[in-house]
């Protein structure tokens, strides 16, 4: 099964980017052929001369002059041909810039629309409301809880933090360390014994 692959649509401002290159490159093989001409021109001036032959210098320099002009013209051809691509190219990525731009400015408009005045202020309505709600709320629990039953909600924090502290103690490492319960029955205090002197003067019967 053969895939199918996504081909790059070729626009108009491509064809007529990749035309004025094609003809660019002529221009510049041109100048090529035309230097080779310059060279051979100037190679049998100097021959004649040297056979002494001044007319027919003449008439080579000549011909050289001319390829000189045509090679000047076709200079100027190249720089205006390369001056108009480097034209394109740039409009085309302003156009590209100006695109997008007009994109973002379409979704600017979306979200305004969506975040309009009267939403803003109903959303802070509603979270104002709903502050207010629970500032309520606390202010009733406070003012009806005994101190007992305040004590009891703050011991069962302790507790829930303690077992928070098991679970990860790196997150409550500053919270005091509760004392270990103990493991043995409490020892009875000892009485002070009563000395045995005096036990025993007690128990003497005083004389009539």
């Amino acid at each position: 099964m053969g895939t199918n692959q996504s081909v790059p649509k070729v626009t108009a401002q491509d064809s007529a980017i990749l035309d004025l290159k094609l003809q660019r490159d002529k221009l510049r093989q041109y100048q090529k052929k035309l230097q080779v001409v310059l060279d051979r021109e100037h190679e049998i001036a100097k021959a004649h001369l040297a056979k002494g032959d001044k007319d027919r210098a003449v008439i080579a320099l000549r011909r050289r002059k001319y390829q000189q002009s045509l090679l000047l013209k076709t200079d100027g051809q190249l720089e205006n041909l390369e001056q108009l691509v480097s034209t394109i190219e740039f409009s085309l990525v302003e156009v590209s810039v100006l695109h997008g731009l007009k994109q973002g400015n379409e979704v600017l408009k979306e979200i305004h629309k969506e975040m309009n005045i009267e939403t803003v202020e109903k959303l802070l309505e509603e979270t104002a409301e709903a502050r207010a709600y629970q500032q309520e709320i606390d202010d009733m629990l406070a003012n009806n809880l005994t101190l007992d039953e305040e004590d009891a909600v703050q011991e069962e924090l302790r507790e829930l933090q303690a077992l928070a502290a098991l679970e990860d103690p790196s997150k409550y490492a500053e919270l005091p360390k509760l004392p270990d319960a103990p493991t043995q029955e409490p020892v009875a205090p000892i009485s002070n014994p009563v000395p045995e002197e005096e036990s025993r003067s007690e128990r003497v019967a005083i004389p009539a």
